[in-house]
Order: C-alpha cells, then sequence, then structure tokens
C-alpha cells in the first residue's frame, strides 16, 4: 500500500482508483497521476495551480498531438520506403484524423475519466480525439518517448493501421470534391448558410453546385459537416469518374 502510494502521489481513494484503471488500460504503472487527471480536465472546471495557471487538457492535448505525428511519421517511413513525401503526409493525415481519433477515443473509453461542468451529450464528438491525445502528452511527460511509442503501437498502429485500406480511404470528400473539379477543370460552389428552422441547435446546410448545376445539400450543425454530407452525396454521384488514393 505504501509503495502505491508512493507512486501515486496521493492520499484520495478517487486517484487511487484512477491509479489502478489507468494501469489496466495502459499496461504499465504511472509514475505522477497528476499529470492524467491534467489530461482528462476540462476547462469548464476552470482549475487553476499554484502560479495561477489553468489546469486543464488543451496544452497535453497539443503536445499529444506532436508524439503521435512523430511515431506515425516514423513507423511509415520504414513501412513504405518507397512512399514519396507527399504519399507519407498523406497516409498520416488518415491515420491521425479527427474522426479516426474520436474513435479510438471512444473505443479506449476515455470519456469515463473526465472531469467536466459540461454536460456529456453537449461537449461534441471530438472531446474523445481531444483526451486521447492529451493522454498520449501525458504518458510522454510521465515515462518518456519509448512509453508513448508502445500505446500508440498498441493502441493505433497494430490494431488499425492497414496499408492497403488507408490507402482507399477518404478522409475529406470536400477536398477530394474540389481536387477533382480542378483536375476535370469544372467549376463548383459551395452555398453555405444558416438554417435552423423551429430546432433550438444552430444548423447549417450547405448546396454544391458543379458547372452551375445543383449536385447535392447537406445539413448539420456545424458548417464544416454540412460541407462534408454535401460533398459525400456529390461524391456518390460521380463515382464512377472520381478516383481515390
Amino acid at each position: 500500500m505504501n509503495f502505491i502510494r508512493k507512486i501515486v502521489n496521493t492520499k484520495s481513494i478517487e486517484d487511487k482508483e484512477l491509479y489502478n484503471e489507468l494501469k489496466k488500460l495502459l499496461n504499465f504503472s504511472p509514475r505522477s497521476i497528476n499529470k492524467y487527471k491534467k489530461a482528462f480536465t476540462h476547462r469548464s472546471v476552470h482549475m487553476l495551480d499554484d502560479d495561477g495557471n489553468p489546469i486543464n487538457y488543451e496544452r497535453l492535448e497539443f503536445l499529444g498531438d506532436s508524439i503521435l505525428g512523430a511515431v506515425i511519421a516514423a513507423y511509415l517511413y520504414k513501412k513504405v520506403p518507397t512512399g514519396t513525401e507527399g504519399y507519407l503526409t498523406q497516409m498520416r493525415s488518415k491515420i491521425v484524423s479527427r474522426e479516426h481519433l474520436n474513435e479510438l477515443g471512444k473505443d479506449l473509453n476515455l470519456i469515463r475519466f473526465i472531469n467536466s461542468n459540461v454536460d456529456e451529450a453537449n461537449v461534441g464528438d471530438n472531446i474523445h480525439g481531444n483526451i486521447f491525445e492529451a493522454l498520449v502528452g501525458a504518458i510522454y511527460l510521465d515515462k518518456g518517448y519509448n512509453f508513448s511509442q508502445k500505446f500508440i503501437f498498441e493502441n493505433v498502429i497494430d490494431p488499425y493501421v492497414d496499408i492497403e485500406k488507408l490507402e482507399g480511404k477518404i478522409t475529406s470528400y470536400k477536398g477530394l470534391i474540389i481536387e477533382w473539379c480542378q483536375k476535370q477543370k469544372k467549376k463548383y460552389k459551395f452555398d453555405t448558410y444558416e438554417d435552423s428552422g423551429n430546432e433550438p441547435i444552430k444548423h447549417f446546410s450547405v448546396k454544391v453546385s458543379i458547372d452551375g448545376e445543383q449536385v447535392a445539400k447537406g445539413r448539420a450543425t456545424s458548417k464544416k459537416k454540412a460541407e462534408e454530407q454535401a460533398s459525400k452525396r456529390v461524391y456518390y454521384a460521380f463515382q464512377s469518374q472520381i478516383s481515390v488514393g
């Protein structure tokens, strides 16, 4: 018990429980539980350290994003020796896409650790990817690069990275449609506008036109989501003409 207390550096029952849960999740013993607590603290809690600096996961998220990108880049560099810079960059972007990171955070159920004053239903999907990156940052500060790399291989690369499948994976339908239109010298237009209707949550609608003809519509709670939805419908309308990869 004294040994565990020394590692966890805390006397609270809650922190011991977090320590035990993290040990099972990470497959190693954390040194400083406070680094992981910070990785799961949302800015809405408004916590400050002794110097008045905010305590939340945002800086760890930045750090974790960089560590994740470096590990993935090194893996791809070795795995695909013939890959060009553009190819490797594109593949890394697919692996660390916001959509994929959100899925990883959900798979690990990291939301169960979050300390937030915002209801879980209102924090948005990106919270899952954000705290996944923050967790990577916390591992790096707590145990170093090798442990971070091991965690990324066990939870990202080994179970999810399939080079052949990734080559055909679309991470941005809007980007794909724009690139296709430019190559084919087609004129495209995204007409985006607010469309809340009678709903309490703001919505946006998008109309996509190609060569002056409306091809598809999309509607979602953000401009980006609405554009992606509409672009996905454009893709399926012209799928036989658009190459991916």
